[in-house]
This record gives structure tokens, C-alpha cells and sequence, in this order.
């Protein structure tokens, strides 16, 4: 009875784990920045991208999740058994766009420990990759990361709520506008389901979820749970977020481009509201470092017995790469442009990807994939393939003026 017990705990923490893995691997510098931009410019009607993208982002994930646990496999190995060789380039562009992201992060957990403790970006930067790094120095280093991820999680969405509510939003206007916009955004909406659900991020979650060996049919209510659960997570994050910034532009005040977040915070709360941007900026950046680099190593470490094997100082070298970079040269704009840009076609490949799996047995076995799920998956892929190409296209000029 113990023992059952004593299961049962333990698959709620990994779930929850999972859940909240991915939901603060969403939750980064970009997460920020994105709300408070779209914001500013759409007012109340951005509740209404918020809400589609949220849609959205339940279908992308679902499938992806439901898919990784039925299989028993991670995204690149289903991607190999659905083509040879495709899973090499899944992981090529996850890795890549991981580690260009992961820089950004780290840039971001410097900037929260200058505005928290006045020292400068790049010691505030070392000195978060040495805490990310330190986690995976962790025997245990899989639930030090969940239980990392909740706290700082829980930290992050307590303080954006004080700060929403100094900010006083015209909250019935939102809801308003929520589901009667006065524009619509279709970029908006593409680049928050980018944000929460494209690249390596979706897949945070899921590869967890395969480590903890939460894989089968008998697990896959859970797996969906957790799933939407993640989404959840992230959504309150920017929900909160966005009456917040409506609060203090509703009253006519102006965000400094330079910052936005900070100037939405500051203005909010004052010094006390900065303060709290610092630490909710910081929070986000570092769990972002964490997820981004345990999911890129979770991409390649099943290619061969010596990655397996290796598979924790892996995740730790991509961190200190990251900080090193960051330290040294700062954030390499040009190569942001063309890897942002990349990390467009990840989600409808994957999707893609897992779409196809979910129909053949040699991958699903006797597991039937719900049609609506399917149907609802592959609109996602058309919708993501067309936003991710166009912003190919204009993303690789920008590398030549």
C-alpha cells in the first residue's frame, strides 16, 4: 500500500516537473520582451492573440506529448524511424537554435542580477551558468531540475500578480476585447506560439517525461494532463503579464524601448516594482538556461553509447559554452537573426514528424491517435510552415545589409 503510495507521489512530481520544465523554458527573456511589445501596441486586443495562441499551442503539444509517451522514444529517434537521416536534422536545428537561444538567456540572467545587485552583466551572467551548471553537478540532477524549475516558477508568476495589481487594468475591457478584437494580429499569434511551443521547447516536457520513464498507453492521461497543465502554466505567466502592461499604458504612461519589461514594472511599483523585475527577469533566464540545455542535449545523447553515457557533462559544456560566448563577445546579433529565423520550421517539422508516426504501427503498435487530434495538427503544420518560411525568407536578408 506504501509502495503504491509512494508511486503515485512520485508520478505526480515528475509530471508536474515536466509540466513546469517546459512552461519556464517558455517563460525567457523573449517571453517577456514579446508580451510587453504586442501589448503596447494591440492594448486590450491583445487578450484575443493571447487566447488563439493558447489553442494553438494545447494542440501542438498534445500531439507531440501524447506521441513521445505512446513510442517510448525521443522526437529525433521517431523522426529517424519515420525517414532515415531526418533525425539528424531535427537535431541539427534544435542544438543549434538551443545553444544560440541558450546565449540570449544567459545575457538576460545577467541583466536581472544588474538590476538586483548593481554588478555587472557578464559577472551576473558567470555566475548564473555556475548555479544552471551546478544543478546537473546534482546526482539526482533530474528532480533538482523539476523542483528548480517549480520554485522559481511559483516565484516568477507571485511577483508578476503584485505588480499586475499595482498597475490596476481596465480588466473588463480585456475580457471584452478578448473575444471582440479590434484588430487581429496573425504575426502576433505565430510568434507567441513560436515562443511557447516552437524550437526545443515543446519537447523540454516530453523528453523529461521519457527519462522518467512515464511512457505507454497506461500513462497517457497523465501525459495529456500534464501537457495542457504546461500550457496553462505559461499562459497565466502571460496573461498576468499582459494586464499588467495594459494597466500602466492604459494610464497613458510610455515604456522605454530600451526596456520595455523593466519601464512596466518600474512605472507599476517604482523602485520596488524595478527590483522585482530583476529578480522575475533573472528567474526566467536562468530556468530558460536550464531547459534549453538539458532538451538540446536530449536531442543528441541517443546517437551513441558514449553521449548516453556522457549525457550530464554534455548538458553542462553546452552551459558554459553559452556563458563563455556571452562573456567574451556578447550576443552574436547576426547569428540570432538567421538561427531565429531557423527555429521557425522546427515545430511544423516536428509536428509534422509526429503526425506521421502517430499511424504507423511499427512506431504506435495497436495505439489509435484521435482524428481531431490529427486534424487539428496538421492545420498547425500548414499555419507554422508558411509563418516559418516567410520568416526565413526575411530573416536571411538581414544578414547581408
Amino acid at each position: 500500500m506504501n509502495n503504491v503510495k509512494k508511486m503515485k507521489n512520485t508520478n505526480r512530481s515528475v509530471l508536474l516537473g515536466a509540466a513546469f520544465l517546459m512552461a519556464t523554458s517558455a517563460i525567457g527573456p523573449g517571453f517577456l520582451t514579446q508580451t510587453t511589445v504586442f501589448t503596447e501596441t494591440l492594448l486590450a486586443s491583445f487578450g484575443f492573440v493571447i487566447l488563439i495562441s493558447i489553442i494553438i499551442d494545447i494542440g501542438a503539444q498534445t500531439n507531440i506529448w501524447r506521441i513521445i509517451a505512446i513510442s517510448g522514444k525521443r522526437a529525433q529517434d521517431i523522426a529517424n524511424d519515420v525517414l532515415p537521416g531526418l533525425g539528424y536534422v531535427l537535431a541539427f536545428l534544435v542544438v543549434i537554435g538551443g545553444l544560440a537561444f541558450n546565449i540570449g538567456n544567459i545575457a538576460g540572467a545577467g541583466l536581472g542580477t544588474n538590476v538586483l545587485f548593481g554588478i555587472s552583466p557578464e559577472l551576473g551572467a558567470g555566475l548564473s551558468g555556475l548555479l544552471a551548471v551546478g544543478i546537473f553537478m546534482v546526482k539526482e540532477a533530474g528532480r533538482a531540475m523539476d523542483r528548480f524549475a517549480q520554485i522559481l516558477g511559483f516565484v516568477m508568476i507571485a511577483l508578476t500578480v503584485y505588480v499586475m495589481i499595482t498597475a490596476q487594468p481596465p480588466v473588463g475591457e480585456a475580457v471584452a476585447k478578448t473575444f471582440v478584437p479590434d484588430t487581429i494580429d496573425i504575426f502576433a499569434i505565430v510568434t507567441l506560439v513560436g515562443g511557447t511551443v516552437g524550437g526545443y521547447i515543446t519537447f523540454a516536457g516530453g523528453h523529461r517525461l521519457i527519462d522518467a520513464g512515464m511512457t505507454g498507453k497506461r500513462h497517457l492521461p497523465q501525459v495529456t494532463r500534464s501537457s495542457i497543465y504546461a500550457i496553462g502554466v505559461a499562459s497565466i505567466m502571460r496573461v498576468i503579464l499582459f494586464l499588467a502592461v495594459l494597466g500602466v499604458v492604459s494610464q497613458g504612461l510610455a515604456l522605454d524601448p530600451s526596456n520595455p519589461p523593466a519601464s512596466v514594472f518600474q512605472l507599476a511599483a517604482g523602485n520596488i516594482g524595478y527590483k522585482i523585475f530583476g529578480v522575475v527577469m533573472w528567474a526566467a533566464a536562468v530556468t530558460s538556461v536550464v531547459g534549453a540545455a538539458y532538451t538540446s542535449v536530449s536531442f543528441i545523447r541517443s546517437f551513441s553509447p558514449v553521449l548516453e553515457k556522457y549525457h550530464r557533462y554534455l548538458t553542462i559544456g553546452f552551459i558554459v559554452i553559452s556563458t563563455i560566448v556571452f562573456i567574451s563577445i556578447g550576443r552574436p546579433v547576426l547569428i540570432l537573426v538567421l538561427v531565429g529565423s531557423l527555429n521557425g520550421l522546427i515545430l511544423p517539422i516536428a509536428l509534422g514528424v509526429m503526425l506521421i508516426a502517430a499511424h504507423k504501427k511499427k512506431i504506435v503498435g495497436d495505439y489509435k491517435h484521435p482524428l481531431w487530434m490529427t486534424i487539428f495538427g496538421v492545420v498547425i503544420v500548414i499555419a507554422m510552415s508558411w509563418m516559418g518560411g516567410y520568416t526565413l525568407l526575411n530573416g536571411i536578408p538581414q544578414l547581408f545589409k
